[in-house]
């Protein structure tokens, strides 16, 4: 992925037309079927489906330095080379003094993933990012209560785009699986057969 002078976020490279990625046609051809089966679905349209990706950074404390432009460019940067598509600054709606926010201020960046980019990025997460994390032995299998699901990751270079040896702060991410059912149970198992590995997977079974 090409990067633009001046700091600016990574070029994107455009989707070819016609491609369709592997955790797509595993999710028509494999998962449709199998949560028709398993919870007696009569059409396919009732079948639930992962909507979007959301993926956001908080930066409020090192927004608040000298150095917050700098730092909040660099942080764009990163979650748009994990992405593959270009963040966005995320910024104060309003003046909070007991935070030292003011309204316009930089607080973060996000990026929100749909289509082939979605399925590439699920995909890149479960068998590559999240296997690398230490001692890894699953992720929790918390839920909204309407169908949505929030992973929280502690560190950034638990992704292969990101150079180690380049990298000048550690920084979290919350990564939101938004589907199309409204009840945690299906969505769960929509979630699982994805590949997600939950703690308690088995257990659920």
């Amino acid at each position: 992925m090409a990067k633009k002078k001046g700091g600016e976020a990574p070029a994107v490279t455009a989707t070819p037309k016609g491609y369709i990625p592997a955790l797509k046609k595993q999710y028509k051809e494999v998962i449709v079927p199998a949560l028709m089966k398993e919870f007696g679905y009569t059409s396919v349209m009732q079948v639930p489906k992962l909507a979007k990706i959301v993926i956001n950074q908080g930066v409020g404390r090192a927004a608040s330095g000298d150095d917050k432009k700098k730092i909040v460019e660099v942080v764009q940067q990163e979650l748009s080379s994990i992405a593959g598509q270009k963040a966005v600054i995320t910024r104060s709606k309003k003046d909070i003094s007991n935070f030292k926010l003011r309204k316009g201020m930089p607080i973060g960046v996000k990026v929100t993933l749909r289509g082939a980019r979605m399925y590439e990025f699920c995909e890149r997460l479960i068998a590559i990012a999240l296997p690398r994390i230490r001692d890894f032995k699953g992720i929790n299998d918390k839920f909204d209560g309407r169908g949505n699901y929030t992973l929280g990751i502690e560190e950034q270079i638990i992704f292969p785009e990101i150079d180690i040896d380049k990298v000048s702060k550690i920084m979290g991410m919350e990564i939101s699986f938004i589907c199309s059912s409204d009840s945690d149970k299906e969505s769960y198992s929509l979630l699982r057969h994805f590949g997600l590995p939950f703690k308690n997977a088995k257990k659920n079974d």
